[in-house]
Parts: structure tokens; sequence; C-alpha cells
């Protein structure tokens, strides 16, 4: 219904906005009858509970939206065990704030009040939750490494898709696979890793992965819990970095990309870019060119650049033989 952008130093450690600020949006909720607001940036339970109070509606940070999101888009058990731990994670940071008020009730003869038990329960509850989990995960993680010995032994070249959320990665999948995965114009619509064999030009074949979405900020909980899926990336020989050349901020998304992959420690896999939505970008592909060679997007001396348009088809063929010798290179060099 609206939105509001404060600069400020530092947050404020009691609302995260200024007190005008705050009187500025508890205005706004009477005027526009909101029922729900939403910090792009992660509360403290305090900053939570104080906002919550002033506004009288509920109040989400940007992780409690993330963690929803990939809640709802969940398909396969693996990936509803790895939303489910990072829910929990996030929650056991968040039991003091809930139970601070009666926390005080525990001074005095005996040492703990029923706020403290009450905490202590529930923090064994949850820790024991998140043991649960993580065992389950774990059996997962085995079932895989042995599904990547096979893998590496039938010699097969592994190459994954890695690019921004909804940048169009699995319908490039589709065009490239026939896979049929789910295609969405929304946030994470994949979450769970899909690969399949595909045929190259000069005929031989590849297993070509579709991972879960890079965003901005991405909540260390959400990395930990989607170890798993993100270990997809080591395995492989060769990345497509999908871009949506129509986007605003396309540079922005790019580069948050590479500072992920640099986190996941892959930052020199050998890639291939992909400028994907070519067909909703009015500017001439030779211009596009020339302004890439001069630096428009955080792109590497070396990168091949693939301009293509997943939901039209165009550029699919080229791509593919972009691959094919991309994985000639590395297949020479290994050797």
């Amino acid at each position: 219904m609206g939105s509001l952008i404060q600069h400020l130093p530092f947050p404020s450690k009691v609302s995260y906005i200024g007190k005008g600020k705050l009187e500025e949006l508890r205005q706004l909720r009477d005027e526009a009858g909101y029922n729900l607001v939403i910090f792009d940036d992660e509360l403290t339970p305090s900053q939570q509970q104080n906002l919550e109070e002033a506004l009288g509606v509920r109040v989400i940070d940007r992780v409690t939206l993330i963690l929803d999101v990939f809640a709802r888009n969940a398909r396969t058990s693996e990936g509803k065990l790895q939303v489910e731990l990072a829910q929990y994670k996030y929650l056991l940071t968040r039991l003091a704030g809930r139970w601070n008020h009666l926390e005080r009730l525990g001074g005095g003869i005996g040492t703990r009040g029923p706020g403290e038990s009450q905490l202590e329960t529930d923090r064994r509850l949850i820790k024991q939750k998140i043991q649960r989990l993580e065992k389950k995960l774990e059996e997962v993680r085995r079932h895989r490494s042995l599904y990547y010995e096979r893998r590496r032994k039938a010699g097969i070249p592994i190459v994954s898709l890695v690019g921004y959320t909804n940048a169009g990665k699995s319908t490039l999948f589709n065009a490239l696979s026939e896979a049929g995965v789910l295609v969405a114009d929304k946030l994470f619509a994949t979450l769970d890793p899909t690969t399949r064999r595909i045929y190259l030009p000069s005929g031989r074949s590849i297993l070509l992965t579709d991972t879960v979405g890079f965003i901005s900020k991405l909540p260390p909980t959400i990395i930990s819990a989607f170890k798993a899926t993100l270990e997809e990336l080591h395995e492989a020989e060769l990345f497509i970095h999908v871009v949506d050349l129509s986007a605003k901020n396309a540079s922005g998304q790019c580069q948050i990309v590479e500072d992920v992959l640099d986190e996941l420690g892959l930052a020199d896999k050998p890639r291939i870019t992909v400028l994907n939505k070519v067909d909703l970008v009015s500017v001439d592909l030779d211009i596009m060119g020339d302004r890439l060679a001069s630096g428009l997007l955080p792109l590497r001396e070396d990168e091949k650049i693939a301009f293509v348009s997943a939901s039209k088809g165009w550029g699919v063929r080229e791509l593919l033989k972009m691959v094919d010798e991309a994985i000639s290179v590395e297949t020479v060099g290994e050797a």
C-alpha cells in the first residue's frame, strides 16, 4: 500500500526508525488502513515488539518474509526440511525477547521464575527439533555425496545455472532441457535443485542443474540451511550466470551474484554470462555489447557473453555451442 525510506547514520535501537518517521508511519495506518508492515532489514526482538505496540499492527522483517516465501515454494521433502530448519534457527535467536516481560519475575527466593522456566523449555524443545532436522538433512547429504560420486565416475560434465532470483533461470533450463520445471514470475520459484542430461551440438552430453536464486542480504540462516542445495554448485565444472537484462538494477543484481559466489569460494569457477530477456530490451545488441565492454556490468575480462530470450527460444542454440566449446577447453585443461 506504500513505502517509506529513512536515511539514518545507524538504526534506532528502540524502534529501528526515528520517532518522527514512526509517527509518520502510524498516521499512514490511519489514512491507508494497512494491517502489516515489512522492514527491509533484520529487526531485533525488542525492536519488533516496540514497533507492533506503537503501530498496532503486525510487523515482520526481511528474514521472516524470505523464510515465508521459501516455505510457500518448497515442494520436495528436502526443500521443506531446509526451510523448516532455517525457520527454527531464526526463531531460536528471538525467544529471549518474547519472554523478557516474564523473566523479571525470577528474582527473590528461588532463582528461576515462570518466564525463565518457559524460555528454557521452549529453547530446549526448539534445539531438539533443530537436531532432528539436521540429522535428517545429514542423511540427505550422505545420499547426495554418493550420487555425486557416481556422477564423477561416469565422467559427465556438470553445468549449473546461477543468477539473481527471478532472472529466468528455470525458463532457460526448460528451453535447454525441455524439463518442464515450474516457471513463475515470482521470487524463489525454484528452491530444490533439478538436474537433467542434455546433449550438446558435438553429440556429447552434460548434466544441467537449476538451483535456488540469489538475493541481496541473503540471511545466514538460509545459507546454512540450504548448504546441501548449494553443494551442487561446488560439483559444477561451468556456471551459466543468468542475468535479467531488462531489470532496472541488472548491474547490482549481477554484482550480488558475484559476491555470493565469492562467499561460497566459487568466484574462480569458469562461466558464461547469459543476458536474458533481450526481447524486453529496446537497445540494439551491438550497442549493448559496446556498453558491456565499457563496464556496464561487473564482468570479468575473459567472460563469454550470450544474448538470449529463454521464453522466445532466441539464442539458445548459440548458447549450447558456447557451452560445448567451454567444456572442451575444461576437458583439455584437465587432461
